[in-house]
């Protein structure tokens, strides 16, 4: 016998529980399928462990210029990292039992623990069970990327999955894979007290596209711990440990991090089954803007379909399809929602972030680059974190802001003031009428828009930029 219900979710990640949040308060009739732990990805194994543990060596590594400020004692300083380990694990336990709250209330009619599989359009599979929904929300995240021939080194190859578990650190371990994650993980090790080789097939760290922006990061990071760039990795299980070599390099660690990214869960969710289009890499097509496949009743959110797998798009995407799959069964056409301004940031030190447009998707005749070198940034000049370049991508036509991109002190917070103001296609000259503080960070920002000031084709008088009409 089948089942009926009107939204099956699959998935109880992030995009699957923002999806629920919409699900649940236009009807009872719904079920949430999730195979494995409750608790989603950034609670559990991403954004949230990773920045207890970027904390706790940040914290450890300020000492590193108490001389300078005249403090003594910071070389007796020491660090327990058992019991850093054990509170970063404690205060992931709570971030993800927070996560837990939207699930806590569900039945057994509700909630099922299990893998569900498509039989067809409109029926899924689980557990011996079938259920035929009039609308599906496909949100079953994402897995860490192990290439074949690694798995054989069994324990001494983990990824975030099983790193956040650690009970205490290596002496010595290599990150390969220099996203952001590998980055900050990386650079937390060393700070740590381990011994870190950090290697990436790829001349850029953290996905970067501005070369300049990209050699003053690898420049600054690698004064830190050495960054072994251009060449992929190899390793060999020796007596020891693992021989890790890429290019002339090589380094005997007792541990691998492997963070080459993460792969959509979709293998065992028997696609065939559906006519779901498949893109060239394999990933379901869909609209962005209302998250449908095609016109099947079927929706996908979050890391699964490999666009912007990062939470607060995670979030934003599982709530239109929690919407949008309400509005099919209610026999509504799909609403169409706006993208967010693209945003990522790598909280390494310093931070490293992007904002809007890229240098790929920009036509360098029809932009002009507004930069600051933060080096004389007063503010940043204080607290001994002046390394760092700040780069605005700017319409020359109008002075319309399109992007940036940056490594600097406090890049997420910059980010964000940045992203804000290109969601509200703010130009050059209405970010200058907006009050900048002294002696703040953000006076970099201001810098970098008057910098780019003479490089348009419109000009405004500044004086006439407050002057009251």
């Amino acid at each position: 016998m089948t089942r009926e219900v009107d939204v099956a979710i699959l998935g109880a990640g992030s995009a699957g529980l923002f999806a629920l949040s919409q699900v649940k308060s236009k009807t009872d009739n719904f079920v949430l399928i999730n195979g494995g732990e409750l608790g989603t990805t950034c609670a559990r194994v991403g954004c949230m462990p990773s920045k207890v543990l970027i904390q706790v060596a940040e914290d450890f590594h300020r000492k590193s210029i108490f001389e300078r400020e005249g403090i003594e004692g910071g070389e007796a300083l020491s660090i327990d990292v058992p019991t850093a380990m054990e509170h970063v694990q404690d205060l992931r336990d709570m971030f993800v039992e927070r996560t837990l709250g939207a699930t806590n209330n569900l039945d057994a009619t509700h909630l099922i623990d299990g893998y569900a599989k498509f039989i067809s359009n409109d029926t899924i599979i689980v557990n011996g069970e079938q259920i035929k929904a009039k609308a599906i929300i496909i949100a079953t995240g994402s897995t860490p990327v192990i290439p074949a021939p690694w798995r054989e080194f069994a324990d001494d190859v983990l990824t975030t999955d099983e790193f956040f578990e650690l009970e205490d650190l290596p002496d010595s371990m290599a990150v390969i894979g220099l996203g952001s994650i590998g980055l900050e993980i990386g650079q937390s090790l060393h700070r740590m007290g381990v011994k870190v080789a950090a290697i990436d097939q790829l001349d850029t760290i953290a996905k970067l596209e501005d070369e300049q922006v990209n050699e003053l990061a690898k420049t600054v990071i690698n004064k830190e711990f050495p960054l072994w760039l251009g060449q992929p990795a190899t390793l060999q299980k020796v007596d020891g440990g693992i021989q890790v070599s890429a290019g002339d390099n090589q380094m005997l660690v007792d541990k691998v991090l492997a963070s080459l990214g993460r792969k959509p869960n979709l293998a065992n969710l028997n696609l065939v089954a559906t006519d779901i289009k498949l893109d060239e890499n394999g990933i379901p097509e869909f609209d962005p803007l209302t998250m449908q496949l095609g016109n099947l009743p079927i929706f996908i959110a979050g890391d699964v379909n490999a666009d912007r797998p990062i939470l607060h798009e995670a979030g934003h995407q599982g709530r239109i399809a929690g919407n949008n799959a309400m509005r099919h069964v209610n026999g509504k056409s799909t609403d169409k929602f706006k993208q967010k301004v693209a945003m990522a940031i790598t909280f390494c030190d310093p931070n490293i972030a992007t904002v809007g447009a890229q240098l790929s998707e920009l036509n360098q005749d029809e932009i002009a680059i507004g930069e600051i070198q933060f080096a004389p940034v007063g503010r940043a000049l204080i607290m001994g974190k002046n390394r760092g370049l700040l780069r605005l991508y700017v319409q020359k036509s109008d002075g319309l802001l399109l992007g940036a991109c940056m490594c600097c002190v406090k890049a997420e917070n910059l980010a964000h003031l940045i992203c804000w103001s290109i969601q509200q296609s703010m130009t050059v000259f209405d970010m200058l009428k907006m009050p900048f503080y002294h002696p703040v960070i953000e006076e970099a920002l201001q810098a970098a828009l008057y910098n780019v000031l003479p490089q348009l084709d419109v000009k405004q008088d500044l004086v006439e930029l407050v002057r009251v009409e």
